[in-house]
C-alpha cells in the first residue's frame, strides 16, 4: 500500500505554491492542537524547493507550532472538561493519562522531549495546560524542542538539496512505514507500562 509517496508528492506540489508559507504556518499551528499530520512533511519539501529560504521556513514552522501549542495549553488549562471527549474520541485518553504522570515526574523536560520527537505533541500541549505547568517554562521548552527539530529537518533538506531529493523520494515509503511502526510501538509500550 503506497501511502507516503503520494502524500510526499502532494506536499511537494504545495511547497511550490505561492501561498506555501501560509499553508506551512497554518499546518504547524493546528498540528499542535489537533491535526494528525506533522508539519515536517511540508517543511522538508519546501526547504528542498527553495534551499536559500530553509531557515525562514524553519523559523516560521517553529513559531507557529509554539503558538498552536499555547492554544493547546490554554485549552487544557481552562477547558479540559470540554476537550476530554475529543481526546477520548481521538483514542488518546490512555496516552493523556500517561502524559499526566510524566509531567508529575519530569516537569519541563517532558515538554522538551515531546516538542522534539515525533510523538503526538498535541496531547502534551493540552496536558501541560491541564497540569497547570507554568506558562513561561512551557513556552521555552516548546521553542527549544521544536526549534531544534524543525531547523534540523529544514537544514538537512536544504543541505541535501535537489541531488538528494530523488533518493529521498525513492525511500519515502520505507522511511514513512518505519516511522509509523516506531510511533505505534511507542504507543503500545506506553500503554503496556500503564
Amino acid at each position: 500500500m503506497k501511502l507516503f509517496g503520494p502524500l510526499y508528492d502532494r506536499c511537494r506540489q504545495l511547497a511550490a505554491h505561492r501561498h506555501a508559507p501560509w499553508y506551512l504556518g497554518f499546518t504547524s499551528a493546528i498540528e499542535s492542537i489537533f491535526f494528525p499530520v506533522p508539519p515536517d512533511v511540508m517543511l522538508a519539501p519546501m526547504a528542498l524547493a527553495r534551499p536559500r529560504a530553509w531557515w525562514r521556513y524553519a523559523l516560521l514552522t517553529t513559531l507557529t507550532s509554539v503558538l498552536g501549542g499555547v492554544v493547546g495549553y490554554l485549552l487544557g488549562y481552562f477547558a479540559i472538561e470540554a476537550v476530554m471527549p475529543w481526546i477520548e474520541r481521538a483514542g488518546h485518553a490512555d496516552t493523556y493519562s500517561e502524559v499526566q504522570g510524566l509531567f508529575d515526574r519530569y516537569g519541563v523536560w517532558i515538554m522538551f522531549v515531546a516538542a522534539f520527537t515525533p510523538i503526538p505533541f498535541k496531547v502534551f500541549t493540552v496536558a501541560g495546560g491541564a497540569a497547570a505547568m507554568p506558562l513561561l517554562p512551557f513556552v521555552v521548552a516548546c521553542l527549544v524542542g521544536r526549534g531544534i527539530r524543525f531547523f534540523l529537518v529544514a537544514g538537512v533538506a536544504a543541505w541535501g538539496g535537489p541531488r538528494v531529493e530523488p533518493v529521498f523520494r525513492r525511500y519515502i515509503e520505507i522511511v514513512g512505514w518505519i516511522m509509523a511502526v516506531v510511533i505505534l510501538g511507542a504507543v503500545v509500550w506506553l500503554n503496556m507500562r500503564s
